[in-house]
């Protein structure tokens, strides 16, 4: 290594003495440690510490590229990964980890370039193959993804990257070998979680033998912790397969509070924001609002998760002129840009506001620009990001002939179908049977000021609606978006594309009515939820 060291404190008084290479690799080795016990401090602290001494050691920037990843910080991870590429750029690790980065903070035609330049460089190492199938898979190359899941396995003596394989297969319809994937890394790891927690979901539970198992694992680990909340979840899921309702809500409960403790949801801030969003955007703005771009291409559905979203797109993605371009943050984060707010928040009331008085032509512009790779070869594309229900005018305003799509659900419905799921990163609110309902309340109240607003521009489709009469509903939609008809719109469940969302299992068949009302099995226990919507009017 060839760099200076510098002077250190001598503990023990007298001259500084030299801090070397050795000792760079000690703490180096130490903030690994820490890294590996989810101890963030104390690995930023040991690569801080090498930085000062050694700016230019290209594994401490490493370090501090994973520590900004596993504490979600992605512009941290990605200023890190930039150094670590700068310093060394054959490191090929530090472009599959730049791509993630990059992938991670939607900025796609980054993520291409890093991801292009990990795999062209000579690798036999299977955690970067399993990095780069990551960043594939969030990129929507599921068959891709799994090329690389594939590489990653062969090249260890471990099932352990088994477990991406079998999420890249589920996303694929290919339930058998997803399936079998598992239980490799269930047989070398039992206590694998997430693996308990992706097998539930992809079959109807016959008995309760899985139940048994996870309940033996759960009396062994922390009550709150992340691999509590997959077993519970996955417990609670297998119970309603087994209509055990109480006992289903009873692990469901268990699971969002595991959760629950470990993520932070500001309501105020929410408040804040809904406030800020309806002041500025209202009617007179959006009459005033001109010199958008003109693309007819995009396609926004909006509205809550779990509410049949996936359903919709997949009806249009089964007419020919339209493509799934994913659930894209690309529009929240164009607005964020141009509004000039730093925040390390996805979204707040000062970029809001500061969002009203933005160059429309810019914004949509922007948006078209960073989805370009996303778009598929078709005419038509569809961005299913569920909350860019919040921006649904400047939407409209930035982009005056896209179609926007508001899927609609029956409210109790949509909340239990949403506290019943484990989300990734996000829907914070959802872990908490008040706070979802309160922040249920105030998305209807959105919706309605947009639809006054809007009018006719924005559609609205009907869950229930459409899955009692799947063709009526798609007939109406196909109108809307300016489509002829297309009887394989009503096939839509023969597609064989990727779907990566909680519904991958479910709209591989056709439009079923089982989820409808399914609310009142657990009446008693949703009633702290059910009173906060019915004092609002909203049931």
């Amino acid at each position: 290594m060839n760099q200076s060291s510098g002077n250190r404190p001598n503990p023990r008084g007298g001259p500084p003495r030299q801090f070397t290479t050795k000792d760079a690799r000690s703490f180096i080795r130490r903030g690994f440690d820490a890294l590996n016990n989810r101890d963030l401090k104390e690995a930023g602290a040991c690569c801080q510490l090498v930085l000062k001494y050694m700016p230019k050691m290209v594994e401490a920037h490493f370090l501090v590229g994973l520590v900004g990843i596993e504490g979600r910080d992605w512009g941290t991870a990605t200023r890190a990964f930039k150094n670590v590429v700068s310093l060394q750029e054959t490191h090929v690790a530090g472009w599959a980890q730049l791509a993630r980065a990059f992938v991670t903070s939607g900025q796609y035609a980054n993520a291409e370039t890093a991801l292009a330049r990990a795999a062209a460089l000579d690798c036999k190492d299977p955690l970067v193959f399993d990095v780069i199938g990551t960043v594939y898979s969030l990129l929507g190359d599921q068959p891709e993804a799994l090329e690389w899941y594939d590489k990653a396995a062969n090249a260890s003596s471990s099932d352990v990257f088994e477990l991406s394989r079998a999420k890249a297969l589920t996303f694929l319809g290919r339930f058998d070998e997803a399936e079998n994937a598992l239980d490799k890394v269930l047989i070398e790891k039992p206590e694998a979680a997430q693996a308990h927690w992706m097998k539930s979901r992809i079959r109807k539970a016959a008995s309760d033998d899985h139940i048994g198992v996870m309940e033996g694992i759960l009396k062994t680990i922390p009550p709150i912790s992340a691999p509590a909340s997959f077993l519970n979840y996955a417990i609670g899921k297998e119970w309603e397969d087994l209509q055990e309702w109480d006992r289903a809500f009873d692990a469901y409960t268990k699971g969002a509070t595991s959760r629950r403790a470990e993520v932070e949801f500001d309501e105020q801030a929410e408040e804040a924001m809904f406030a800020a969003l309806a002041d500025t955007f209202d009617a007179d703005w959006f009459a005033a609002a001109k010199g958008g771009n003109p693309d007819a291409s995009p396609i926004f559905i909006v509205g809550q998760p779990r509410t049949g979203t996936t359903l919709i797109e997949r009806i249009m993605t089964a007419h020919s002129d339209v493509s799934s371009a994913g659930e894209l943050q690309q529009f929240a984060m164009s607005i964020k840009r141009l509004s000039g707010v730093v925040s390390p928040k996805p979204m707040t009331a000062d970029i809001v506001r500061k969002a009203g008085s933005i160059d429309l032509n810019e914004l949509g512009s922007m948006y078209l620009h960073a989805t370009r790779t996303l778009q598929g070869g078709t005419a038509r594309f569809v961005d299913k990001m569920p909350v860019n229900y919040l921006y649904v005018p400047i939407i409209a305003a930035a982009l005056p002939n896209a179609k926007i799509v508001h899927v609609t659900r029956d409210p109790m419905d949509s909340c239990f179908s949403s506290f019943k799921q484990l989300f990734a990163e996000a829907y914070y609110h959802s872990y908490d049977l008040e706070e979802m309902a309160r922040h249920h309340v105030r998305y209807r109240g959105l919706m309605a000021r947009w639809k006054s607003v809007l009018g006719d521009r924005l559609f609205e489709i009907n869950y229930e609606k459409t899955v009692e009469d799947t063709e009526i509903s798609a007939r109406k939609l196909m109108e809307y978006l300016d489509l002829e008809w297309q009887s394989e719109c009503l096939e839509f469940h023969r597609q064989d594309t990727s779907v990566t969302t909680a519904s991958a299992a479910q709209v591989r068949e056709r439009a079923h009515t089982r989820s409808v009302g399914l609310w009142r099995r657990f009446e008693d226990q949703l009633e702290p939820a059910r009173r906060i919507l019915a004092g609002a009017n909203i049931i």
